[in-house]
């Protein structure tokens, strides 16, 4: 093929449309055969890495300093100029191979996903989707605009947090009350946000024929293996086994704080009265030791973090200007992980950037398969590599391991950690299931009353107990569908999490008895990529692709039994 595609994506950056065009009229004009299918499919591949990579670099420049308005300008062309343009010129090209009849060998799974995106394939929806795309940028802009002054300081939301883990109750409900009112006072720009985000999802629906969002993101988010009910049938299953352990959870919790009733301030604080954990001053240190804990795992995923720490593609700490949340995203063509989030010296940011180390390794260890769209991952296996990665480096906590903790604090973290995996189940249905009702009732939840009060039927059904007094705070209970992110960014996207989480226990479960093998297994899983169904990639890891009440049982007992013996 003579036209020679960019060594790397730099310079592409800047590139306007007509740049990209010779390339896409290449692929095009190409005549297809058995001979050359595996090459042609090559250089489509390396073109979209080539065009994801520059995505990928603009995308991180907007939230690595959300002020930076020659960066946002940037994504904006990037969306409007470049990406909606890819969009066409790609849904040809897919028409073009499946109209071949030809295919390169192991290309089963990639294939399904291509036909379903030539199905769903709507020209009218790509300025939908680059609207939707920069109103979640509003968003952002309206979150990391949320400070408050605290003891003469302004302060972010986030670094306001650790006040939250706090022995002083006084000042945790002053720090609660303090964000609380923050937020609430960009109650009508995020309602405001919400109905414009809606009704783009709505048209989108309706542009390429399907009866509601709900039914068009199932397609988009290629979700072959599972269907809208079985999320429901998991929700159930979820009030009916979690529910109660999780009410039991915070039974434990109000007796040992010797309170009458918890309030929403007393949910984070350790039970026995401790000062919070503080496992780092600083993000070097954050990143030195989770270094350590990686070697203790596996020696590779060390070598895999090394390359990270070199190639400074590591952006930890928190900054004011900085977007809300963390994240881990892909330079594809190079096949190099990015890690992103907000440090303030928790114990939850350690979990974070291990848990973000385990999508990391998901890139390198996936990085062979020689086609892009043989390591699009589905999140529902994305999750359990980031989630089982929190539980398979849990023993390596401690000092001794190279780890944050001495022996006392590493077995309170783990404990808290498994106490944590218990109360988001509910917390995930609750996110869940607000997002099928919203997308299937859609003119009801365009009125944001509608929303705060399903947000808050949800909120009794899966999260209130007798242990705990929310008088006074309706208005913030009402609308914590504001707070979460992944309902203006990536819709439906927040389920993958509770199974993902049933998986990685399972192979948690395995490395208790032989963590060689349970870590060969997933580590064998990662390399798949995306390239074999959601049930053959969970049995690859050792578990079962299943949320019924058999698995959460199983998950409920062996979390209950660990932590009885770290207690």
């Amino acid at each position: 093929m003579n036209h020679v595609l960019p060594k790397d994506s730099t310079q592409m950056r800047d590139w306007s449309w007509d740049q990209y065009v010779p390339f896409f009229d290449h692929l095009e004009t190409f005549d297809l055969n058995p001979a050359n299918i595996s090459n042609w499919m090559k250089y489509w591949s390396d073109l979209s890495e080539l065009v994801g990579e520059v995505g990928t670099s603009v995308y991180v420049s907007t939230t690595v300093d959300t002020t930076d308005e020659e960066a946002k300008e940037r994504y904006h062309k990037f969306l409007e100029d470049i990406s909606e343009n890819v969009s066409s010129r790609n849904q040809k090209l897919k028409i073009k191979f499946l109209d071949s009849g030809l295919s390169p060998d192991d290309f089963e799974i990639p294939l399904r996903g291509i036909k379903s995106e030539v199905n769903l394939f709507s020209k009218d929806n790509l300025p939908l989707l680059t609207s939707d795309a920069k109103l979640s940028k509003e968003y952002d802009a309206i979150i990391g605009s949320q400070t408050v002054k605290w003891e003469d300081e302004e302060i972010t939301l986030t670094q306001l947090s650790p006040i939250m883990l706090e022995t002083n109750r006084d000042r945790r409900e002053k720090a609660w009350k303090l964000a609380s009112t923050r937020r609430l006072q960009d109650r009508n720009s995020i309602n405001k946000i919400w109905k414009k985000v809606l009704r783009i999802r709505m048209s989108i629906a309706d542009n390429s024929g399907y009866d509601d969002y709900r039914a068009w993101r199932w397609e988009y988010l290629k979700r072959f293996d599972y269907t809208p009910e079985d999320c429901l049938t998991f929700h159930e299953s979820i009030e009916k086994v979690i529910v109660p352990l999780a009410n039991k959870l915070l039974e434990k919790r109000k007796v040992a704080l010797g309170l009458d009733k918890l309030k929403p301030w007393d949910l984070s604080v350790d039970i026995f009265g401790r000062d919070a954990l503080v496992p780092f001053e600083n993000a070097d240190e954050l990143e030195d030791k989770c270094h350590n804990i990686f070697n203790s795992v596996d020696l590779e995923l060390g070598k895999h973090f090394a390359i990270m720490r070199e190639k400074e593609l590591l952006d930890l700490g928190n900054r004011k200007g900085k977007a809300p949340g963390g994240y881990c995203t892909e330079y594809p063509f190079q096949r190099l992980p990015f890690i992103f989030m907000n440090a303030v010296g928790t114990h939850s940011d350690v979990q974070t950037m291990i848990h973000e180390g385990g999508h990391a390794f998901h890139v390198f260890e996936s990085a062979d398969l020689p086609y892009s769209s043989q390591r699009d991952v589905g999140m529902e296996f994305a999750e359990v590599a980031s989630m089982a990665m929190e539980l398979l480096a849990s023993p390596f906590l401690a000092e001794k391991d190279g780890g944050f903790y001495s022996d006392e604090d590493s077995a309170r973290a783990r404990i808290e950690h498994l106490e944590k995996v218990i109360m988001f189940w509910p917390y995930m249905a609750v996110v869940d299931a607000f997002q099928h009702w919203a997308y299937t009732n859609p003119d009801e939840a365009l009125k944001s009353d509608n929303c705060d009060a399903e947000w808050t039927a949800l909120w009794e059904r899966f999260q209130m107990s007798e242990h705990i007094d929310y008088s006074g705070c309706e208005d913030i209970i009402a609308t914590g569908w504001h707070n979460k992110l992944h309902i203006y960014h990536v819709p439906f996207y927040y389920v993958e999490y509770g199974m993902a989480q049933l998986g990685a226990i399972q192979i948690w479960g395995k490395s208790l008895k032989d963590a060689k093998k349970a870590i060969g297994d997933y580590r064998a899983a990662l390399s798949l990529g995306g390239n074999a169904t959601l049930p053959q990639l969970y049995e690859a890891a050792g578990a079962r692709f299943s949320f019924d009440d058999k698995t959460l049982e199983y998950a409920a007992n062996l979390i209950e039994e660990q932590i009885k013996d770290l207690s």
